[in-house]
C-alpha cells in the first residue's frame, strides 16, 4: 500500500466533522455543593481512597448512562421517548461534573503523604481532578463574563437560525434554499451563473455575523481565558483540549504551512492550464475537480454488504471489541434525527478489583440503501466510526472518564484513530480485496487508475482548505479588542483564504459553523494534527510490516498498545504518536505522500492492487469480540448472539434490506 492512501479518494469521503459533530463542551458552573448521588462519595469525603473512587464511578457512570439512553431514544425517535426525561438527565449528569464537593474531596486525597495514596490511585483522582475542572469554573467573575459570551452566541445563532439565502436558478428565478443545498450547487450545478449565484449567497453568512454580535462574542470570549490566566480563548482551547499551548501549535502548523505552500502553487497552475483561469475562481474550483466515478464505482460497494465487510477486515487485523454491545441503526426514516453519530452508554474501565466494564455503543447513520453511493458512504462510516468505537471499547484505565468522549479528551487523538482506520477505503490494496459487487468480481483497476489521475495531484486544495480555519480563528484572538469590527474581521477573513488557499476560498471562512459555536470553536487544528498523526502512523507500519496494513494481524494490538488503552490519560496525543513511530509528530508523511508524483503512485498502487485481486478471499468467521445489534427504531433487525455469530446477523441485515429496499435485491 502506498502512504499516500490515494488509490480512490473518491471511494473514501473524509469524515472530518464526525468528532465535532456528537462532542459537547461542558456547561460552566460554579460551586455546586452536594449534588445528587455525589453527595455520597464527595460529601462524606471518605477516608479510604479506594471507596471514594469505585462510589465516584459507579456513580458517574450511572449518569452518564442515564443521558445517553435518554440521547438515543429521543434522537432515534424510539416508541415512549421522552424530551423531559432527556433534558432531566442532561441536567443531572451536568450537576454531578459541576460539584464543587468532589472536586475538594479529590484534591483533599492528592495533597496526603505519598505513602497513604497509591500511584495507581493518583493517576485516578488526576483524571476525576481535570474532568472536573472542565466543568467547573471556581471565579464568579470569570463565570459572569462567560455567561455574557455564551448569551451573546445564542442570541447570533437565534438570528442565524432565521436567516433564508437566495441563489438565481439559470431561468431566472430566485430560489430559497439551505447552505447544504448551496455547497452542493457549488460542486455540481452546470451553470456558471448559478454555481456563482450560489457562492454569493454563502458570503453573506459573513456580513450577518458581524452586524449581530461575532465582533463582541470575540472580545467576551478573550476576556473570559484571559480571567483564567490564558494568553487568549485560542490559547486557553487548545491547552485544555490537546495539553500543549497555542505557540506549540502553531510551531507545527506554521512548518505545514511552509512545506506545502510550493505544492499548492504548482496545483493551481496545473489545474489552469488544464482547465483554464476561470477554474481558479472560488464558485468553479470545486465543480472542475468533481468527477463521474461516483456512479461508476457504486456497483462495488452494495450497501448490504458493508457490515459484513467492515467485519472481516477489522477482524483481519486483529482489532476486537473487549465485550462491547453495539446498536446499530443504519438507514434513514421518518423521525430519525438527521445526523449520523457514535456515542457510548457505557464506557468501559477496569474496576480496583480487577473486574471489566465493557462498553456499550449506540451507532446511526443516515443511508438510503438503493440509493448511488449509499453503499460506499456506509462502510467507509462504518470503517470510521467502528474505529471510533475500536478505540473506546479498549480503554483501559481505573475510571470510566477515561473513555468517555467528552472534555477533556483530545479530538487529535480521537479522529487519529478513525481517519487512519477509514484511510483503508483509500487503498488500493484494501480495494482490491474489499470492493466487490454483488457478483464479488473486483473493482477495476481502470476506476482506481482514473481516480488517482484526476484526484491526486489536488489533494493539496484540501489540507490547505483545513488550515486556512485555525490560521483564521488565531487572527480573529490576536487582534486588539478596539479592532475588533465587522470591517476588520472580514478583510482579514479575506487576507487569510488568500495567503493560505491562493484566492477567495469556495467554503468562506467566515461561513464555516464551527467559528461561531463555542464548543466547536478554536480545535479545527484538531483535525490536522489528526491527519499529519496517520500519514506518520501509515508511514510507520509501511515501513515496519514491508508494505502491508491490510489484513495485517498485528496492526490491532499495535493501535491497541500505544494509542487505545490510555484514554485521554498519560502520556497524550503527542507522546503516544511519538512513542508508536519513533517520531516526534511532523507532517513530513504528509507532505511526502502530497509530493510524490502520479506515475510512481500508479506504479506502487497497482502492484498492490494485482496482488489484493489475487490473494484468497476473506471468508472466515469472523469474531470481533462484540454483540452487534442491528435495528431500524424500535425493530430489531438481527441480534448476533441469538443469530450464531456475526456472520449470521449480517446475513439477516441483508435480507431485510433485500426486503425492505427491493431495487437491492433485483441488483443482486
Amino acid at each position: 500500500a502506498s502512504s499516500s492512501s490515494a488509490a480512490a479518494r473518491l471511494a473514501a469521503p473524509r469524515h472530518v466533522a464526525s468528532f465535532v459533530g456528537r462532542r459537547r463542551q461542558p456547561l460552566v458552573v460554579v460551586a455546586r455543593r452536594s449534588n445528587v448521588a455525589m453527595a455520597s462519595a464527595a460529601t462524606a469525603a471518605p477516608a479510604d481512597v479506594a471507596s471514594f473512587i469505585e462510589t465516584f464511578n459507579a456513580d458517574y457512570a450511572k449518569a452518564h448512562k442515564a443521558y445517553e439512553d435518554n440521547f438515543w431514544e429521543t434522537k432515534m425517535n424510539l416508541e415512549g421517548n421522552s424530551v423531559d426525561a432527556l433534558t432531566s438527565s442532561f441536567n443531572a449528569l451536568e450537576a454531578f461534573l459541576g460539584d464543587q464537593a468532589a472536586l475538594d474531596a479529590v484534591r483533599g486525597f492528592l495533597a496526603r503523604d505519598e505513602r497513604e495514596i497509591p500511584e495507581s490511585s493518583r493517576v485516578v483522582l488526576r483524571q476525576i481532578e481535570k474532568t472536573l475542572k472542565c466543568y467547573i469554573v471556581e471565579s464568579a467573575d470569570a463565570k459572569a463574563v462567560r455567561e455574557k459570551a455564551v448569551g451573546l452566541e445564542n442570541k447570533m445563532n437565534g438570528a442565524r437560525n432565521k436567516l433564508k439565502p437566495t441563489y438565481v436558478e439559470a431561468n431566472g428565478e430566485t430560489t430559497e434554499a439551505t447552505f447544504t443545498v448551496l455547497r452542493t450547487k457549488i460542486r455540481s450545478a452546470a451553470e456558471e451563473s448559478v454555481r456563482k449565484s450560489c457562492w454569493e449567497a454563502t458570503r453573506t453568512t459573513g456580513p450577518f455575523l458581524l452586524a449581530n454580535g461575532f465582533p463582541e462574542i470575540i472580545a467576551e470570549r478573550n476576556r473570559f481565558a484571559r480571567t483564567l490566566g490564558y494568553e487568549d480563548f485560542y490559547d486557553m482551547k487548545v491547552t485544555q483540549a490537546e495539553g500543549f499551548n497555542k505557540k506549540r501549535c502553531f510551531e507545527m502548523l506554521d512548518g505545514l504551512e511552509a512545506a506545502t505552500a510550493p505544492l499548492l502553487k504548482t496545483a493551481l497552475e496545473k489545474l489552469e492550464k488544464e482547465k483554464g483561469a476561470d477554474a481558479l475562481k472560488p464558485w468553479n474550483l470545486s465543480y472542475a475537480l468533481s468527477g463521474e466515478l461516483s456512479r461508476d464505482l457504486d456497483p462495488y460497494f452494495p450497501f448490504e454488504n458493508a457490515p459484513e465487510v467492515w467485519g472481516r477486515s477489522f477482524a483481519a487485523m486483529g482489532i476486537a471489541y473487549r465485550g462491547t454491545k453495539m446498536r446499530l441503526d443504519l438507514c434513514d426514516r421518518a423521525g430519525k434525527y438527521p445526523n449520523g453519530f457514535c456515542h457510548w452508554p457505557v464506557a468501559p474501565h477496569r474496576g480496583a478489583d480487577g473486574t471489566w466494564h465493557s462498553s456499550e455503543a449506540n451507532f446511526t447513520s443516515l443511508a438510503t440503501p438503493d440509493e448511488v453511493g449509499s453503499g460506499n458512504t456506509a462502510l467507509t462510516t462504518l470503517m470510521h466510526e467502528g474505529g471510533h468505537a475500536a478505540h473506546f471499547a479498549n480503554i483501559e484505565q481505573g475510571s470510566p472518564l477515561f473513555a468517555q468522549e467528552r472534555a477533556p479528551f483530545s479530538v487529535s487523538l480521537a479522529e487519529t484513530q478513525s481517519m487512519f482506520l477509514d484511510s483503508l477505503c483509500g487503498d488500493a490494496a484494501w480495494l482490491g480485496r474489499y470492493a466487490r459487487d454483488r457478483s464479488g468480481a473486483p473493482v477495476p483497476w481502470a476506476l482506481l487508475e482514473r481516480s488517482i489521475k484526476e484526484k491526486h495531484p489536488y489533494e493539496v486544495f484540501a489540507l490547505r482548505g483545513m488550515i486556512a480555519v485555525p490560521y483564521f480563528e488565531k487572527a480573529l484572538y490576536e487582534m486588539p479588542e478596539e479592532d475588533l469590527t465587522a470591517e476588520n474581521i472580514a478583510r482579514v477573513a479575506d487576507e487569510i483564504e488568500h495567503k493560505i488557499q491562493g484566492g477567495l476560498a469556495a467554503r468562506p471562512l467566515l461561513s464555516v459553523p464551527h467559528i461561531t459555536s463555542d464548543e466547536s470553536s478554536c480545535y479545527y487544528h484538531g483535525y490536522v494534527f489528526a491527519e499529519m498523526a496517520v500519514h506518520q502512523t501509515r508511514a510507520h507500519f509501511l515501513k515496519k510490516y514491508d508494505g502491508v496494513i491490510v489484513d495485517n494481524p498485528k496492526i490491532g494490538p499495535e493501535l491497541l498498545e500505544s494509542y487505545w488503552t490510555h484514554g485521554s490519560g498519560e502520556p497524550g496525543f503527542l507522546k503516544m504518536v511519538e512513542n508508536l513511530t519513533g517520531k516526534p509528530l511532523s507532517h513530513d508523511a504528509w507532505v511526502a505522500s502530497m509530493a510524490k508524483d502520479v506515475p510512481s503512485l500508479l506504479a506502487d498502487e497497482k502492484k498492490e492492487y494485482d496482488a489484493a485481486v489475487a490473494a484468497l478471499p476473506n471468508t472466515g468467521a469472523i469474531d470481533l469480540g462484540m454483540r452487534a445489534v442491528f435495528v431500524h427504531g424500535d425493530e430489531v433487525i438481527a441480534d448476533s448472539e441469538s443469530a450464531g455469530g456475526y456472520v449470521e446477523a449480517t446475513k439477516e441485515f441483508k435480507k431485510w434490506v433485500n426486503a425492505n429496499w427491493p431495487k437491492t435485491a433485483v441488483a443482486a
